[in-house]
């Protein structure tokens, strides 16, 4: 199917999960996740309306970048695990950084940004399944702790809230147990009152588990494969 097709029904199981879980649809944004996928598929995906895009690699993007300058309206997340050597180019290309795990990391955003003499959007990465293989930082953490204690000091960045990558299930219902460990987390900063760090933004849930996402609270799904089939491996 093509990508509007595709797009249409990514947007209607959106609508239908939403109202299973009492939600109103137009609160969920939908991100468009393009790593491996050409400019012209983007472009085709710009065009079906999307605005929303994450990618996963700063190299990868930065050799799209030039061809896609002129989609003025759209918004660039990087949503893979960031280096900390790379952070000044990922503040130079994207719109927002979704996979903040750390306070060094943090510190140089934040440095980066200055210097460009932006305010670089940013979400904090939890690992909700402990994996080794996940980048993310655990919640109830030292690490945690310290982002959060240091986030006052990072004047030109903006801690939205919080995202994450749970374990891979073939079942999506397994999955739900980590998406409410992230709500309740986000909860529990909320509760807590700090000044520094909004908690607005739940980035959960990719193709295969999107729905379930949302029932459990998700304000923004990363949805590839149903958008635009299965990448190509590089």
């Amino acid at each position: 199917m093509s990508i509007p097709d595709n797009l249409a029904r990514v947007q209607q199981r959106i609508a239908e999960a939403a109202r299973r879980a009492g939600r109103n649809p137009a609160e969920i944004r939908l991100m468009a996740v393009t790593k491996t996928h050409p400019p012209a598929r983007i472009r085709e995906a710009y065009e079906a309306g999307l605005r929303l895009f994450g990618e996963n690699r700063v190299q990868e993007f930065g050799g799209k970048a030039d061809a896609l300058h002129d989609l003025q309206a759209a918004e660039w997340h990087m949503v893979g695990h960031l280096q900390t050597n790379k952070a000044v180019r990922a503040a130079q290309l994207f719109t927002a950084i979704d996979s903040v795990d750390s306070l060094r990391l943090a510190e140089r955003l934040n440095a980066a940004a200055a210097e460009s003499g932006k305010k670089l959007a940013v979400l904090i990465e939890i690992n909700v399944g402990g994996e080794d293989a996940k980048s993310g930082v655990t919640a109830g953490s030292s690490e945690l702790e310290d982002l959060l204690a240091g986030a006052p000091g990072l004047q030109h960045l903006d801690f939205q809230g919080l995202m994450t990558v749970p374990p891979f299930e073939e079942d999506p219902q397994r999955v739900r147990p980590y998406f409410r460990k992230l709500r309740e987390l986000r909860d529990a900063l909320a509760a807590r009152k700090l000044s520094a760090i909004g908690t607005n933004v739940l980035s959960m849930g990719m193709s295969h588990d999107f729905e379930i996402a949302i029932e459990e609270g998700s304000t923004c799904v990363r949805v590839g494969t149903a958008i635009f089939g299965e990448r190509t491996r590089v």
